[in-house]
């Protein structure tokens, strides 16, 4: 059954085909106006400016550096140990993946498995925390000595970090709404300092919706890459079948007009986290005319990271904050 962070995303997206299908006026006129009485009752409304500012550039800094899966590059990725090497290396913030063990134990994981960062195999549906708890998060690092033994944390305990070190915390949910809302709530609750220091992020628009309903005060984003339906992040066509590559790239303009028009409206976000390959300063300014700011995902190399930081003075997310490295997808 569709629950109304569902329905306001598939409405969203229906509202769009239908407007790009129709040639009659009438038609067109009727739609636009369904759309603006849908948007009227359903949005929420930005939060204050000056909040959002004291999360997206904390201390007045003019460009914010965050970690991304808290540094994969420099420490294995969404540990503990990534988190103080951020710090270390002198991060603003550092952005974590919200994913849950099988017990419903919100922890920090990319995937949906723990084959690629562990000593350990399956999928976490299957993997209780206890479970978890014996892996080695550091087996698959390039850095595995050094790190070796470290453990998958609860996402309370990398808070709890963060806030020791005071970094700003970007919380990318992967799914789950529901659960993933609930536990935000819990630790907003808790630690009030987070409605100051962090901003709730995810591809998914139902996700940033469902936190938006269970609590209005979360600074959000959404998180976009064009074209991610028909293609894969390096560039490669996801599908060799013409017909299903035409229809998922048609899927990806309408997707990539609902981003830009309809979404970020509905959920009232404060950011908008945009591949770096699609930033430039026409963009910057066409969300800075909406209330939203620019953040550039995963800017890794020295001379984008000062394209980024002195030409177009916009924050970014990076693998690493001491050297060159590839990107994650």
């Amino acid at each position: 059954m569709l629950q109304l962070g569902d329905e306001v995303t598939l409405y969203s997206v229906v509202f769009v085909v239908l407007l790009l299908g129709t040639r009659s006026p009438l038609w067109t006129t009727v739609l636009t106006v369904a759309l603006y009485l849908f948007m009227v009752t359903f949005r929420f409304p930005q939060v204050l400016a000056s909040r959002a500012q004291r999360v997206l550039r904390p201390a007045g800094s003019r460009v914010s550096v965050v970690a991304h899966r808290g540094g994969g590059h420099d420490a294995p990725e969404n540990t503990i140990a990534a988190i103080r090497e951020a710090h270390k290396n002198g991060a603003t913030g550092v952005e974590l993946d919200l994913e849950f063990s099988a017990d419903g134990i919100p922890i920090l994981m990319h995937d949906e498995t723990v084959d690629r960062t562990t000593n350990g195999s399956g999928s976490l549906t299957q993997l209780s925390v206890s479970d978890l708890r014996k892996l080695d998060a550091a087996a698959k690092h390039r850095l595995r000595d050094t790190f070796a033994g470290e453990k998958v944390p609860t996402l309370k305990e990398a808070v709890e970090e963060c806030i020791r070190l005071q970094l700003t915390i970007y919380f990318d949910v992967k799914g789950h709404p529901d659960e993933a809302a609930a536990a935000l709530k819990d630790l907003f609750k808790k630690h009030p300092v987070l409605y100051n220091s962090s901003i709730v992020c995810s591809f998914e628009p139902k996700v940033i919706y469902r936190m938006r309903q269970i609590d209005p005060e979360v600074v959000t984003a959404l998180t976009h890459r064009p074209w991610s339906i028909s293609h894969y992040g390096d560039g490669v066509p996801r599908f060799s079948s013409r017909w299903k590559h035409f229809w998922t790239v048609l899927m990806d303009v309408v997707l990539d007009w609902a981003h830009h028009h309809v979404l970020w409206k509905l959920c009232g976000i404060s950011a908008f986290l945009i591949q770096k390959n699609f930033v430039s300063q026409d963009y910057i300014q066409y969300w800075s005319q909406r209330g939203v700011e620019v953040v550039s995902w995963t800017v890794n190399t020295a001379a984008e990271k000062q394209y980024y930081q002195d030409l177009l003075q916009v924050s970014y997310i990076t693998d690493s904050l001491v050297e060159d490295c590839e990107p994650h997808y």
